[in-house]
């Protein structure tokens, strides 16, 4: 809703004579665009090209102030009027009052009901001042409200003093009604008492003695409980949190939310309050805390009834504090939280972006414009890492419901694929950080090698096995077949090559430091490989996991060599899949608490399975069909899929080495 309908509904729920002194906002707004406007400084450079930019600012100005003096003039007039009616039915008032011609109950009404007058007038002025700072390029919204807050309009004392004395009348009338009431049931019970001894019984009127608290309020349209939302912002850091709060606490108030972003010693105190009184002293408590920090003050008055406001400009349209002209002013529509997107219908999601060698602002622009295309607002922006250059971030993001999520995500991934960097999209809940259970694949993820192209190399089949390998991975051949005709190269292997790989094996980096962190944590950790029991076994040991579930390859009856077969179920995809499930319910864990990490074609059932399934350095198939990658050295940029930080992590990997 905008304020100039806002003020003209409230307006109607006014007396007439009140409602004849409020400001004219419609025209004062008139006013801007027809003068205003078209002589503001803040010049587009490609329109007065033919122009010095002295000759084009000595134009603006010349013509500027003519029109501000106008505006000024016509604005003092509306404020003189507005004034002018106060004090005039404030002095009524204290008159009525005086004269003993109103009940407290009437009395407290009028008294409230020409608050709010003030404050719908006070609100406009403040509106009608901002919307003229933000078109002509000017600053006089804080002199001009600087010399209303000396007008009895705004410090309104005699009226202050009217309404605790009629307040303090209606406590004693409460306190006196009360003590009628306690001795009208002590009558009640005497006469019982004497009924029962045969008189005859004394009957007394309770309406008398009736009195409902709820009269002494005004209608709803004229009583306190108006939301405001204020603002600070300045480069005194605690001292502006402290200067609104003692303002605040000073006049009768509710906090409802609030929340402070800082950039170094600067910054923004946002504060939803719900008025208890429609006294505009907190205001100019407010402005005199803004002067004495150095900081700018703004508040709006959200209409709490609005609907959701249509998307214009791409969808990105906020709390509007200074919307552009052809925006003009839109409803405000409140959230849940003041952090949150002020949109209704809408899905939180994380979205985790890095690249080790540094994000470049170019792919984060295009990445920003990709979330405009489809109307998406960042609502929070975080950063993970603590480097010279950022390589990390942390995005809170409010879709709307009708986005297709497996589509930006493709988009997403592919456009990040360009740039060398990863983006993940997850659901932003409950889950996100409570996850309690990671299934490793363990070739190519937890170590660097294919462990049975590693035994082939001692048995002399390398070039054989890694061909068979790779079409494996890339799900070119069924896993059970390559593995079958692998295996089968091994035959008169010895035993002891075992051994001998488990002495070259290299952990992928981050491998170890990931695990105990995770450990740290809580969580249980789990390698499920299509390799071979024994590695398994030594992974396991080595990075201090709690499963480990492989291929077990057969022995001669020696136990000497090799057969080139295996014993027991085949852990192809789907086994993988279902080793996870049996895990996670032992471990008493929902598929959303589960992650799993893996890099070939064989994992996709694990990772399609989990609650956030990432692909590691993983094969194109693998990497196409997968909700999340990671395409960097390290494993420990897992955790920056969680959301945390680079200090957490310094934390978490304490006493590792």
């Amino acid at each position: 809703m905008k304020f100039g309908k806002y003020l003209e509904d409230r307006k109607c729920h006014l007396p007439d004579d009140y409602a004849s002194n409020c400001i004219d906002y419609t025209a004062l707004k008139q006013l801007l665009k027809d003068t205003v406007y078209a002589s503001s400084i803040k010049l587009d450079p490609s329109l007065e090209q033919q122009q010095s930019f002295s000759e084009v600012v000595s134009q603006r100005l010349g013509q500027l102030q003519i029109c501000e003096v106008d505006f000024i003039k016509q604005l003092d007039v509306q404020v003189a009027k507005v004034s002018d009616f106060f004090q005039q039915e404030s002095a009524r008032l204290v008159a009525e009052t005086t004269a003993d011609q109103s009940t407290p109950t009437d009395l407290l009404q009028k008294i409230l009901t020409l608050e709010r007058f003030v404050f719908l007038n006070y609100t406009g002025i403040t509106k009608i001042l901002k919307k003229n700072d933000r078109h002509s390029g000017l600053a006089l919204s804080e002199p001009y409200l600087h010399r209303v807050a000396q007008l009895p309009l705004v410090k309104a004392e005699d009226l202050t003093q009217l309404k605790q004395t009629v307040m303090n009348k209606l406590q004693q009338q409460l306190h006196t009604t009360g003590s009628e009431q306690q001795q009208q049931q002590h009558d009640g019970a005497t006469a019982m008492m004497i009924h029962s001894s045969g008189s005859p019984p004394m009957i007394r009127s309770r309406s008398h003695y009736k009195f409902t608290p709820n009269a002494a309020l005004p209608p709803t349209f004229v009583g306190p409980n108006q939301k405001v939302l204020v603002s600070l912002s300045g480069p005194h850091g605690t001292d502006i949190v402290g200067a609104v709060l003692e303002c605040l606490a000073r006049h009768p108030c509710a906090i409802e939310d609030f929340m402070l972003s800082r950039l170094y010693h600067n910054v923004t105190f946002g504060v939803l309050i719900t008025l208890q009184s429609d006294n505009v002293a907190v205001f100019r408590d407010l402005a005199e805390a803004a002067r004495q920090w150095d900081a700018t003050l703004t508040f709006d008055v959200p209409d709490t009834q609005a609907t959701e406001p249509s998307i214009r400009n791409r969808g990105d349209k906020k709390i509007k504090t200074q919307p552009t002209q052809s925006d003009d002013e839109d409803q405000i529509y409140l959230p849940a939280s003041l952090e949150e997107a002020p949109y209704s219908g809408r899905t939180k999601y994380a979205a985790s972006i890095l690249n080790q060698n540094g994000l470049q602002a170019s792919f984060l622009s295009q990445c920003t414009q990709l979330l405009l295309k489809h109307h998406i607002s960042v609502e929070k922006l975080s950063r993970l890492d603590k480097r010279h250059t950022l390589s990390c971030a942390d995005l809170r993001l409010s879709v709307p419901t009708g986005v297709d999520m497996d589509d930006l995500r493709k988009e997403l991934i592919d456009l990040a694929a360009s740039f060398g960097s990863d983006v993940a999209l997850q659901p932003d809940d409950v889950f996100r950080k409570n996850k309690r259970l990671v299934v490793f694949d363990m070739d190519s993820t937890l170590i660097q090698q294919e462990v049975i192209d590693e035994i082939a190399r001692y048995a002399g089949v390398v070039d054989q096995v890694a061909a068979i390998t790779e079409a494996a991975m890339n799900g070119e051949i069924d896993f059970k077949e390559s593995l079958r005709r692998r295996v089968a190269l091994l035959n008169g292997t010895s035993v002891s090559v075992i051994e001998d790989v488990k002495k070259i094996l290299t952990f992928t980096e981050g491998a170890r430091f990931l695990c105990h962190a995770l450990k740290k944590l809580g969580f249980k950790l789990a390698v499920i490989s299509g390799g071979f029991m024994p590695l398994a076994l030594y992974v396991k040991a080595e990075l201090g996991l709690d499963y480990a579930f492989a291929n077990q390859l057969k022995v001669s009856s020696d136990g000497l060599t090799l057969t080139g077969e295996t014993t027991g179920p085949i852990v192809d995809g789907i086994r993988k899949a279902e080793l996870l499930d049996v895990i996670a319910q032992s471990e008493g864990v929902t598929l959303n608490q589960v992650i799993a990490v893996g890099d070939g074609a064989n994992d996709l059932w694990m990772l399609n399975k989990a609650g956030l399934g990432i692909a590691f350095n993983a094969k194109p198939r693998v990497q196409e069909q997968a909700r999340a990658r990671i395409n960097q050295r390290s494993l420990k940029y897992v955790l920056s899929l969680l959301g945390y930080s680079e200090q957490d992590m310094e934390q978490l990997g304490a006493g590792l080495y």
